[in-house]
């Protein structure tokens, strides 16, 4: 067995953490606390090439190994979860589209997509339908040549910026099973009765906007119709998913990380009764249980990923994902602990952390959710433990 990085692997940790430490982590708390939208960054990340890593190599990506896709959510979200926000749903929709789009649709979208000259997203959850994706309500009609499509969508990350948009509709909505019967359009920003219609206010998971989008009437060619045919939108996104249960895994092995390296620090540098409060045997428990969560939750992240290499692995990035999820979280307030009176306040990092790390146990499938998909996954033999 082999936990090591790769020589590859960790130049490429070492880049990521160099910008994030130069260009994320100074402005971070400001510009979340004024709601600046972070575009310096976000043209950083571009000219780094981290909009191409899922896109192949032949269509101007960095086609990435799963271990070091998680490499890059684990250091961004180090600095500013919300900046992991922006490539996340961006590298999801690349990623169905290079598996499942047609050849057009992969020339006509990859490579501006890896160069971040067009940003996507990927619109699924729906005011009635989050989790349960069969019970989404977007319709598509098809009329001649042209999809006509009606409904809304909510929670779309990048939406203002999604140029196309991946969306999950309904081509037959008599279909039983209902997934048999759904699809994925690529609709372009600009089309008439496509908008954008509000940004949603949140706790945390700011730098990237969450927003509601409303489809009336929408009139998509059925070139658009991702992989062009129908019935298999269900199937195209889950593929897509098990990255996104990395992407979050990893993104939450950062978040700890940050809560860890923090958590330490301010331990060795608060005083009470004459001396570090790192020398008392309270905050040392907190502090060895810290490292020992957030290492525990980077092997799990990196196993999972590795797993996604060889295959479908939807028990190992289920767990992956409640894991470190769950780890980020209590991170975030044992930190806090350790800060005392001062994790509570907007002065210091950690209270940004526990917002950011919530969203973690929801985000790709809410942890309960995802129990059960673990436990199928069991019964089924698909994933052993042991």
């Amino acid at each position: 067995m082999d936990f090591q990085l790769t020589d590859e692997q960790r130049e490429f940790k070492a880049l990521l953490r160099t910008f994030v430490d130069k260009e994320i982590v100074p402005v971070a708390r400001e510009w979340e606390q004024t709601g600046r939208y972070p575009t310096e960054i976000v043209a950083g990340m571009a000219d780094m090439g981290l909009f191409g890593i899922t896109v192949p190599e032949e269509y101007g990506g960095l086609d990435l190994d799963p271990v070091a896709f998680a490499l890059v959510f684990e250091e961004i979200a180090r600095g500013w979860m919300g900046i992991a926000g922006i490539l996340g749903s961006h590298s999801l929709a690349c990623r169905l589209i290079a598996m499942h789009g047609t050849e057009s649709q992969k020339e006509r979208y990859l490579p501006g997509l890896a160069t971040g000259e067009r940003r996507t997203g990927i619109g699924l959850t729906e005011p009635d339908a989050g989790t349960d994706l069969q019970g989404i309500r977007t319709t598509a009609r098809l009329d001649g040549d042209h999809y006509v499509v009606n409904g809304a969508k909510m929670w779309i990350t990048n939406a203002r910026y999604a140029d196309p948009l991946p969306v999950l509709v309904k081509t037959d909505p008599s279909a039983s099973p209902a997934h048999r019967g759904m699809s994925v359009l690529l609709i372009e920003a600009g089309t008439p009765g496509y908008e954008v219609t509000k940004d949603i206010p949140k706790l945390g998971y700011k730098g990237t906007e969450s927003c509601e989008i409303h489809l009336d009437e929408v009139r998509v060619h059925r070139d658009q119709l991702v992989g062009g045919v129908e019935g298999k939108g269900m199937q195209q996104v889950l593929s897509a998913l098990e990255w996104g249960r990395v992407n979050i895994a990893a993104r939450s092995v950062g978040i700890a990380q940050r809560a860890h390296d923090e958590a330490l620090a301010y331990a060795q540098q608060r005083h009470a009764f004459g001396k570090p409060i790192a020398d008392f045997q309270a905050i040392q428990l907190k502090l060895g249980e810290l490292g020992t969560q957030v290492q525990a939750a980077r092997l799990m992240a990196y196993w999972a990923a590795d797993a996604v290499r060889a295959g479908r692995a939807d028990g190992a990035t289920g767990m992956a994902k409640i894991f470190c999820s769950e780890v980020a979280l209590n991170a975030a307030i044992d930190s806090m602990k350790v800060h005392g009176g001062y994790g509570y306040s907007t002065e210091f990092e950690v209270e940004r952390l526990y917002r950011d790390a919530i969203l973690m146990s929801i985000g790709e499938g809410t942890n309960d959710v995802l129990r059960t998909v673990v436990a199928k996954s069991l019964i089924k033999g698909e994933t052993r433990v042991g």
